[in-house]
């Protein structure tokens, strides 16, 4: 029988919304809420991390153990995620067990956030930012989207820092809590073999006390400053460059054909720079990206090496970069098409895929785009979309950044 989609939403706002397959072997689902790094104060910058982490700490009638063990019985596999723009909590578990899921879920997503939990977990936090300072990768990223943004809450870290992590109260993450963890600003999203009109009725009951707050994001497209970053650090030995240009936001239909032209140009294999810097020896690491986000979205390029080969491995970047365009071909497009179709179809097959990818969507453009119109999209994407938008979205780095050692 064919995935048919669904949807309902509840008076509160609550929207929950299932892709239903009655041939799959297992279900999955996830609540999806519209806040990540971008939607916090910078004084409260990893709140919305913080906060993710506090979930799992337990209500004031389940405790953080049985929470545990009751996902454990279930057989589920659960976890959480905080990025910039949304924070994700979900569960794959086998069809049986959806109406026990969905119950746990949806009380877990009213913590109890207690003061002797705040403050333990709060040393937590700092660990993880300590332990994410030794990655040079993720100590320029940052940096350089910072710089980048120029002050905008785009440039926010999904961790925060010591000074803000240090600074936060119980009370601020709940005054946080309040208003962006709201019914209106919520999706709930499920994939596989289930009954959809009893697990939604069932989720709008459970969830019927949950108040709408209206909460609102800017999602103007920001303005970026083009700035060169500048690191040095004595514990690294490699030379570490990263580069950041504009790109189409989500709710851009030319994000197809940037999606390609970024794996034309930085894939893992097979791409232009993976020829160029890898294959040659030039440099030890290397990638190209396009990341689409809520209002705007951003091209990076990243390399690394030997820190006496810095400049050659740049300025070979940079060549392949103004090559790009006159060098894609049709064969280029049809490799790529037919990769991302393997992909996303293998990821179709998969409930879990399908519920991250429904609730990533509906979360970001508030709409359902089936698997096979995807699919029919990446397919349509033509050479001259990929030079029209590069000619739109220039690739060529506005923002640098580099991390050397310490002379």
């Amino acid at each position: 029988m064919p995935v048919t989609f669904r949807q309902h939403t509840a008076p509160n706002g609550l929207r929950i919304i299932a892709e239903v397959d009655p041939d799959a072997h297992s279900a999955a689902a996830g609540f999806f809420v519209k806040t990540g790094a971008r939607d916090e104060a910078s004084s409260l910058m990893g709140v919305s991390h913080f906060l993710e982490h506090m979930m799992f700490k337990g209500t004031t009638d389940i405790s953080a153990d049985e929470l545990n063990r009751s996902f454990d019985a279930m057989g589920a596999r659960n976890n959480a995620y905080t990025s910039g723009e949304m924070t994700c909590f979900y569960a794959h578990i086998l069809p049986e067990r959806v109406p026990e899921a969905t119950e746990l879920l949806s009380r877990m997503m009213r913590p109890a956030l207690r003061q002797d939990d705040f403050d333990r977990e709060k040393g937590v936090i700092l660990e993880e930012i300590a332990m994410y300072k030794d990655e040079p990768f993720w100590v320029l990223y940052e940096k350089t989207m910072e710089e980048h943004f120029a002050g905008h809450p785009m440039g926010h870290r999904v961790l925060g820092t010591n000074e803000t992590i240090n600074a936060l109260t119980r009370d601020q993450m709940q005054g946080y809590f309040d208003q962006r963890y709201s019914a209106d600003n919520t999706v709930v999203s499920l994939a596989g073999r289930l009954d959809f009109d009893a697990t939604a009725k069932q989720i709008e009951r459970l969830c019927a006390s949950w108040k709408p707050t209206s909460a609102k994001r800017d999602s103007t497209r920001p303005r970026v400053k083009p700035a060169k970053v500048e690191l040095k650090d004595a514990k690294v030995t490699r030379a570490y460059m990263i580069g950041v240009s504009d790109g189409p936001a989500m709710a851009d239909d030319r994000r197809y054909a940037c999606i390609l032209l970024s794996q034309v140009l930085g894939a893992a294999d097979n791409s232009r720079l993976h020829w160029a810097l890898l294959e040659t020896g030039i440099a030890e690491e290397v990638q190209a990206g396009y990341d689409p986000h809520d209002g705007t979205g951003d091209f990076y390029v990243y390399a690394s090496g030997d820190p006496d080969r810095a400049e050659e491995i740049w300025s070979v970047v940079l060549r392949e970069i103004d090559r790009l365009v006159d060098s894609i071909t049709e064969a280029d497009l049809e490799r790529l098409r037919n990769k991302l179709a393997t992909g996303v179809t293998i990821g179709g097959e998969r409930p879990a895929d399908r519920m991250q990818r429904l609730g990533r969507l509906w979360t970001y453009l508030g709409r359902c785009t089936t698997l096979e119109q995807e699919l029919e999209r990446i397919n349509g994407v033509t050479l001259q979309e990929m030079r029209d938008v590069a000619a739109a979205f220039p690739i060529k780095p506005v923002t640098v950044g580099t991390l050397m050692p310490a002379e």
